[in-house]
């Protein structure tokens, strides 16, 4: 997977991805990530990237002309799955998305920021608009950090227990269960005697049971869908 991040605050978002599983994803050469600085496609002088919006109001707008000058760019260098626009009013990002997003090959992610961009940019180029949920922050960069975690950790040979996601909680609409390490007892507080067992098949539909009771309590939306 290629992901090929536009921001005006390239060095904001270049840290989550030089340690931890990312890195590893990296290093692995089964993602490349690239930063690309809107401010270098811009043409006048202050290298500014926004202006106000017509009609008046508060907050500024991104610009047409860097934006569509550096997605224009990278689209004539190859094909793209997605060209994704990181906002509030978008898609709210789940694990059935993500699932699906990480089998592509080539992403664009378009961090906005100040007010957003302006409209003809999503008109032209975007395909998909993602937010991460119902609140607004300063800028789309931590929401692209997110989207690029969600996706790496399903792409094979990331993880070094690839059935690990498979297991996470969302898959399957499903909370996951309680978990337990050593020791088997701590101040008293002693782990359920099932894990113990050695009977697996019995601990699956242990683990199936908590985990139903888990979201039924904690998220019951979820087993409406």
């Amino acid at each position: 997977m290629r992901v090929d991040i536009i921001t005006v605050l390239p060095e904001l978002i270049r840290s989550p991805f030089e340690g931890s599983m990312m890195k590893r994803a990296i290093d692995k050469g089964l993602v490349e990530v690239h930063f690309h600085n809107l401010r270098d496609y811009s043409t006048n002088k202050q290298k500014s990237v926004d202006d106000y919006q017509f009609g008046g109001g508060a907050g500024m707008v991104m610009n047409i002309q860097p934006i569509d000058d550096c997605i224009s760019k990278l689209k004539s260098e190859r094909d793209y799955d997605e060209i994704i626009y990181m906002t509030p009013d978008g898609e709210t990002l789940n694990q059935k998305m993500a699932n699906s997003m990480s089998m592509l090959g080539n992403l664009i992610i378009l961090c906005g920021h100040y007010k957003g961009v302006d409209q003809r940019v999503r008109d032209m180029h975007i395909t998909k608009e993602i937010s991460i949920g119902d609140y607004v922050l300063s800028g789309g960069e931590l929401g692209a950090v997110i989207l690029c975690d969600a996706l790496f950790r399903l792409i094979p040979g990331v993880l070094n227990d690839e059935t690990s996601a498979l297991t996470d909680s969302f898959q399957d609409n499903l909370l996951s269960p309680p978990i337990y390490t050593r020791p088997a007892e701590y101040k008293g507080m002693k782990i359920p005697d099932i894990l113990l067992s050695g009977n697996f098949p019995e601990i699956e539909k242990w683990r199936e049971q908590k985990a139903y009771e888990h979201t039924l309590a904690r998220r019951p939306d979820l087993l409406e869908e």
